[in-house]
């Protein structure tokens, strides 16, 4: 029977990231820099509000977008954090998570043969939606341009068949971020096409050294913005996250997300209405602790004589492995999880232009962070 299986859904293959991550789990006293899970727990008073919405009952189908209450706190936080506009009733879907957002965006605004613009290296969740969709991902070579994908870099691989851009800032892996300019060089330089952008900030909360900037304050016509809670609100598991778009593209995407899961958590709906309203800035305490150990892995790395861009935003190093050792990126990983017990996630999760570096999350604590990044340079020593 497995023949009959469709044969796009054969093709893709489970995250690289979580692949590795399973693969060195049941290692003993293993430190792990693999997964993007933020270590604070979720703020007291967004789970208060959750355990209030259980006690009350609130249990049913929410509007298919979500609750108004929420879309419009959702509204009101982009504009006040971002300046971006948007109308509660009919700009916004509350989605089960960022990833449900991009797939039920991609679902709606692709067909066969399209193409969509990729930089490389980018995290793994995008491509596989694009193909079963019979679309085609284009990569674009961005690690000789510090990780950046501006425009001089997206010109060149514009054909009549670019149906999007995708435009993942800050990023997963690299941290990058693209400064407000070169943000709008690209808007302008699409404001004729007939080209949509899927901008995917999750992560614009965890910004260090500039503002976050949206596309969508350039050029919302043709933008779709995801983001969410996962990452600015430590609420991975609670699978909250927004699409806004303009109302001529929200009311299709929203057919699409009503016949996939009706509606997100009534439960979680509530802790997210909390957290956006009496934790607007709840981002803030976790920010600054990032801040500190981005400037201390940094320090630490540049020591061991490894390269890696300094992170404008998220948690994450994108580090180049040293050519000396002759090793690709997943057996690189490998050893030295066996060798030095830490884990890492292998640059080829993120695309052929990913091959040759590694990921280290800084989303866990200083004590972990010190323990492991000794055992990386005592490592390094030894096999170098």
């Amino acid at each position: 029977m497995e023949n009959l299986i469709n044969q796009r859904v054969k093709k893709i293959e489970i995250s690289g990231i979580r692949q590795f991550s399973n693969l060195v789990a049941g290692m003993d006293n293993l430190i792990s820099f693999t997964i993007g899970q933020p270590d604070f727990p979720t703020p007291d008073h967004v789970k208060a509000a959750g355990i209030r919405a259980i006690e009350e009952d609130v249990t049913s189908y929410t509007h298919n977008a979500g609750t108004l209450e929420l879309r419009q706190a959702a509204v009101q936080f982009v504009q006040k954090k971002y300046d971006l506009h948007y109308n509660a009733e009919s700009e916004v879907i509350v989605t089960m998570g960022a990833s449900e957002a991009i797939d039920i965006a991609f679902r709606t605004i692709l067909v066969e043969g399209s193409e969509v613009l990729l930089p490389g290296p980018i995290y793994p969740g995008y491509e596989p939606i694009i193909r079963m969709m019979g679309a085609v991902p284009v990569h674009v070579d961005i690690r000789k341009n510090q990780f950046r994908f501006t425009l001089e870099m997206i010109k060149p691989y514009i054909t009549d068949k670019t149906r999007c851009i995708v435009l993942p800032y800050p990023s997963n892996p690299t941290g990058v971020s693209l400064s407000s300019s070169e943000l709008k060089e690209i808007a302008d330089f699409i404001e004729d096409k007939n080209i949509f952008i899927l901008a995917d900030e999750i992560y614009s909360e965890l910004t260090y050294d500039q503002k976050h900037t949206s596309i969508a304050s350039f050029i919302k016509d043709k933008t779709i913005v995801i983001n969410g809670l996962s990452k600015s609100h430590s609420m991975t598991g609670w699978r909250i996250g927004f699409l806004f778009a303009p109302e001529y593209l929200t009311k299709h995407i929203l057919k699409v997300h009503q016949y996939n899961v009706s509606c997100a958590n009534s439960i979680a709906q509530k802790a997210a209405y909390e957290a956006l309203t009496a934790g607007i800035n709840d981002a803030g305490i976790m920010l600054e602790e990032y801040s500190k150990r981005r400037d201390y892995v940094y320090n630490r790395l540049t020591d061991m004589g490894l390269e890696a861009v300094k992170p404008d935003g998220a948690f994450y190093f994108f580090v180049k492995i040293p050519d000396a050792l002759h090793l690709n990126s997943f057996n690189f990983a490998l050893r030295l999880a066996h060798e030095a017990k830490v884990a890492v996630v292998p640059g080829s999760a993120f695309s052929e232009y990913g091959e040759g570096f590694f990921r280290l999350s800084f989303a866990c604590s200083m004590k972990d962070l010190e323990s492991g990044l000794d055992k990386m340079e005592t490592f390094f020593k030894l096999i170098g």
